[in-house]
């Protein structure tokens, strides 16, 4: 789950990180007058949205005057960055840079421990930054069980600073940042920059947090900061309905018992062509209402031209399924082929439920996913 800057650069204030002063707003009367409560000559106006790519996009402007601050927050609101609209800007005061670094603390993978990456190239994208001078980022593997100690603070101060003033404002701005990061259950906390001013201060003057979704149930303070885009409703609501959902974008919907089997399914897709819309787990279920459910949540996503349920029966006999299967769609009505591919206890019963209906039977697997594949391309 992601938040917006100014959400949180509260968390960052509240767990003791320094950053500079602003003011949320969601009108140009409103930047206007937060403008004149700052009682700073410069000040920027920035977009909040949940993507990156402001500054490039012209959601990040400076001004020097009321009259500026309410054309940027003008110009600002209501503009689109990369398919999101801009509905509130933060009024924020422009600080005095002297350097510019970059901190962050995530999840990785490979360690399964939580990592620090640091550079001093901040305010760029860390992206192009690890793909054109890699050497650039220092990182620091942090044991869980020792969290963010002193010495390893201190080691990752020295990584940034030079001077010993800088250094020992640093120690605890990391030591807060980490403990932010683990007390909140977040996947990513990231200051970029993190800026000196010119009085040798340091001071966070972007955020960006990202929260562990499965731990959410803990922190009702971030669960209500929960702004879900029409994709994330959707994977949300389908949740709910005991599925697992995550959309990709292509036109072939995919519907299989297992989760493994599903990403088998996107990869043969793939493989033959094809472009998966989805990844959907329905689970061991023959229960016409679910499979109802899961072909609405399919046929929702106007990209999808084709759909290929693909079931290995186990414990879920193939001809529980077959039945299950025709007793939807006397429910659910669509001129949207479907290939189905049954395999496993039953399945010559499943088979010949079916033979003679709307459907398209594939032998195996990869004759289920030919077959999908050249359904999809001749829908287009």
């Amino acid at each position: 789950m992601k938040v917006h800057e100014y959400q949180a650069k509260a968390f960052f204030a509240q767990y003791g990180v320094p950053v500079d002063r602003s003011v949320v707003c969601q009108t140009p009367d409103e930047a206007v007058e937060a403008y004149e409560k700052l009682g700073v000559e410069k000040a920027v106006v920035k977009a909040q949205v949940h993507t990156g790519g402001r500054g490039k996009a012209g959601g990040v402007k400076l001004g020097t005057s009321t009259a500026e601050i309410r054309n940027n927050a003008e110009a600002i609101l209501g503009m689109n960055i990369k398919g999101f609209t801009v509905d509130r800007v933060l009024v924020g005061e422009a600080v005095d840079i002297a350097s510019e670094y970059y901190v962050s603390i995530l999840i990785d993978r490979k360690s399964k421990c939580p990592l620090m990456m640091l550079s001093r190239e901040g305010g760029m994208d860390i992206e192009q930054v690890a793909r054109e001078t890699p050497e650039k980022i220092e990182k620091i593997v942090i044991d869980p069980l020792m969290g963010m100690t002193d010495f390893l603070a201190r080691e990752a101060a020295f990584k940034l600073f030079d001077d010993m003033a800088q250094v020992k404002q640093a120690v605890p701005l990391f030591k807060n940042l980490y403990r932010l990061f683990i007390e909140k259950d977040a996947s990513l906390a990231e200051i970029n920059p993190l800026v000196k001013l010119k009085d040798g201060s340091l001071k966070a003057i972007d955020a960006k947090m990202t929260f562990d979704d499965n731990a959410l149930f803990r922190h009702a303070d971030v669960a209500a900061l929960f702004e879900p885009t029409a994709e994330e409703r959707k994977e949300h609501e389908a949740k709910e309905k005991g599925f697992s959902y995550v959309n990709l974008g292509g036109s072939i919907g995919c519907m299989v018992n297992g989760a493994g089997l599903a990403m088998a399914t996107m990869d043969m897709i793939k493989l033959y062509g094809g472009e998966p819309a989805n990844f959907l787990d329905i689970g061991g279920s023959s229960n016409p209402d679910k499979i109802v459910e899961a072909m609405k949540l399919l046929l929702s996503d106007k990209h999808v031209n084709t759909v290929l349920i693909n079931i290995f029966g186990g414990i879920t006999r193939c001809d529980d399924v077959a039945k299950g299967l025709l007793e939807a769609f006397k429910v659910v009505e669509t001129d949207v082929p479907i290939v189905i591919r049954l395999t496993g206890t039953n399945e010559e019963e499943g088979r010949k439920l079916l033979e003679g209906t709307q459907f398209h039977v594939g032998t195996s697997m990869a004759d289920a996913g030919r077959k999908a594949v050249k359904l999809s391309k001749e829908q287009k």
